[in-house]
Parts: C-alpha cells; structure tokens; sequence
C-alpha cells in the first residue's frame, strides 16, 4: 500500500473540483491502494479557506462542507501534538524560507517516514532545493503508480 502525506493544497483543489483527477484518486483510494494522511492542522486551515473556496466556486458552504467530509473520510487525521518536537525541528530549515505553515506536513512526512504529497509548487521547489526528497506533486504520483 502507498501512503501519503496529504497538504492543504491538495484538498483545497479537491474541494473545488471533486471529479478532478485529484478528485478522483483521493476519493478512489481503496481502489488504488493508496492510503491519505493529514495533520489535524489541515482541518483548521481548510476551514480558514471556506469563504474562499465558496466564493472562487460558486457553491454554498452546505455544499463545500459536504465535500470536504466526503474527502476527509480518506484521510487518517493525526493529532499535532503527536508528532515529537524533534520533527518540528528538523523540519524548520526546510520549510522557513518557504512557508511555515507547511512546518506540520514536513514533520508529520519524517516522523511517520512516508512522502509529502503537495500542489503547491513554491513548496515543492523549495524543498527539493533543499535536499528534501520526500515530497511529490499529482504528476509524478500518476506515473509512479501509472493511472
């Protein structure tokens, strides 16, 4: 089974569009055998993003509520403040210049040793400037697994 570390991105673009190919493959997991997950970190921001998300699709916020719980089913949530300070820290120089909201992901990814999955490319870049080799877009996980 392949597991990922999902970011906000990810589902952000979900939400917008759910029969996307992202759409798709989160909502198709067991299909692909692939397993989603998230810090709980991920809930806060997405909810921050509601108005946003209404407002650039056109849909109700019953309507964007109701995807992202159709979503958030795929993914296993982890509690923050599970995830040791020590990944915090090893984190911090990999995502400082970029974004710190992104410091919880990059932790989570090291602390349970699967890859980051993001769609969001000045985070993408940066860390693999960086050395950061466990991280991936849309694009490569399509050819890695071949869907």
């Amino acid at each position: 089974m392949k597991v990922y570390i999902t970011d906000t991105n990810v589902i952000f673009s979900a939400v917008l569009n759910i029969k996307s190919g992202i759409g798709q493959f989160i909502m198709s997991a067991n299909q692909n055998n692939v397993k989603f997950y998230a810090p709980d970190f991920l809930r806060f921001e997405l909810e921050n993003y509601i108005p946003k998300l209404v407002k650039i699709s056109g849909l109700k916020t019953e309507e964007i509520r109701r995807i992202i719980t159709l979503l958030y089913v795929q993914i296993v949530f982890i509690s923050d403040e599970l995830i040791p300070f020590e990944f915090y820290k090893n984190a911090l120089p990999f995502v400082r210049d970029v974004d710190m909201d992104d410091l919880v992901f990059v932790a989570l990814s090291d602390y349970l040793e699967e890859t980051l999955w993001t769609g969001d490319l000045k985070l993408y870049n940066g860390l693999v400037a960086k050395g950061y080799t466990k991280v991936v877009t849309f694009q490569e996980i399509r050819k890695e697994l071949g869907i």
